[in-house]
């Protein structure tokens, strides 16, 4: 048998266990708000000892964790160093994740499996790659048994806020500085490149008065509804602005939120809304936010007495290709091609991650792991998401073969 025929034979061999694995992690709630993260990576530590793998525990200081808007974050670091020279490659997996929502048919935390998917809150995105990624460690250890370079589990619970107390505290504390990098994703693709991110929080002032006598008040609502309006039409002006980045196409403004008044009969003196702006690997994002705040105060001018505040809740910058990843990509292609039985493409995706920190910081690193197509398959961020096992199981295959050849 070659090694790589070995290495997916010990995947095989091992399955049920990663599989189980995975259920023990979709059964501990990662819910983000509020963001009670430390005890999932506890709980991992656990496991991962079992399986003679030491998690260095990196806590997040509580207050600096609060004044994030979370409760508890502790990072960890699993270091497997197997000889002097070669390549130290990170592996990185977020266990935060939006909460549940309405609609499930099956437990969020149950990790049930039906029909060959298991489901469950993060079930796709991403603690299926807490084991895929583990798995495929243990694999190359069992099996390729590498004598240089070095491997490193990066589980990190701060994605949904944009990774600033996640990879991001990881890096600017000096505690790792890995060659390469693959982060959580999907099968049937390597993400090279994603979109940036940006979310303001946007306070509209009026007056309150009784909605018998709305001439004593200035209505903050109204005024809220005509920046909306001049925030929609800006969608028109997007759809014109194209992304050269396959799997990407044109910017885009949504409002997620919006919330004002005190009662049926008052005429509002207040309305909060909240946006997220995506920005393609092209556009600058400062002149992207002073884009849109100039719209804001166009449109807030047309409204005498309407006053806004704008505070921004993130910058996520875009993540573009660093020429340094040409190796990870290759090796992902020609084993999940071979695994997989199609081309594995290598692309864009219009959401922003984490990963773009390492990026930032000189790391050349790919999204690649266990999942379907597209976030829609997944259905993650919705009700019943769920990981094809039979996905998991070749991912797990493509990431141990990749690390074979990165460590060869």
């Amino acid at each position: 048998m070659t090694d790589y025929a070995k290495l997916d034979a010990w995947i095989d061999a091992h399955f049920d266990e990663e599989v189980q694995f995975l259920q023990q992690l979709v059964q501990v709630p990662t819910d983000t708000p509020p963001g009670n993260n430390a005890p999932h990576a506890e709980r991992t530590a656990e496991l991962l000892k079992d399986f003679g793998l030491d998690a260095e525990k990196h806590a997040v200081p509580a207050q600096e964790v609060k004044d994030y808007g979370l409760e508890s974050i502790t990072n960890l670091i699993v270091r497997r160093k197997y000889g002097n020279g070669g390549r130290t490659v990170a592996l990185n997996a977020h266990g935060d994740v939006v909460p549940p929502g309405e609609g499930w048919t099956h437990d969020p935390y149950g990790g049930e499996i039906v029909d060959g998917s298991l489901y469950g809150r993060a079930a796709a995105v991403s603690k299926s790659d807490f084991a895929s990624f583990t798995f495929a460690l243990r694999a190359l250890e069992a099996v390729a048994k590498p004598t240089q370079g070095s491997i490193e589990l990066h589980f990190t619970y701060d994605e949904e806020f944009g990774g600033i107390l996640g990879p991001g505290w990881l890096l600017e504390k000096g505690l790792t500085k890995p060659d390469l990098m693959i982060a959580a994703g999907f099968s049937y693709e390597v993400v090279t490149a994603h979109n940036g991110c940006l979310q303001m929080e946007v306070t509209v002032h009026g007056k309150m008065a009784h909605a018998a006598v709305p001439t004593t008040g200035i209505d903050a609502l109204q005024g809220a509804t005509k920046i909306l309006n001049a925030l929609y039409a800006q969608n028109t002006l997007y759809q014109k602005v194209t992304s050269k980045v396959e799997g990407i196409t044109h910017p885009y403004l949504n409002v997620g939120r919006i919330e004002g008044g005190t009662n049926t009969n008052v005429v509002p003196g207040k309305v909060v809304f909240k946006l997220d702006r995506r920005m393609i690997p092209e556009e600058n994002p400062v002149e992207v936010e002073a884009n849109i705040r100039q719209v804001i105060a166009d449109a807030a001018a047309e409204s005498a007495g309407i006053t806004v505040e704008i505070k921004r809740m993130l910058l996520a910058n875009s993540m573009k290709p660093l020429a340094g990843n040409k190796p990870l990509v290759d090796a992902i292609q020609k084993h999940g091609g071979e695994l997989f039985g199609e081309p594995i493409k290598a692309m864009g995706t219009p959401l922003y991650t984490d990963v773009r920190l390492y990026v930032e910081a000189g790391i050349p690193g790919v999204i690649y792991g266990a999942g379907p197509r597209t976030v829609l398959e997944s259905h993650a961020k919705r009700s019943d998401e769920r990981v094809v096992l039979e996905d998991l199981r070749r991912a797990t295959k493509v990431v141990a073969r990749t690390l074979s050849d990165l460590l060869a």
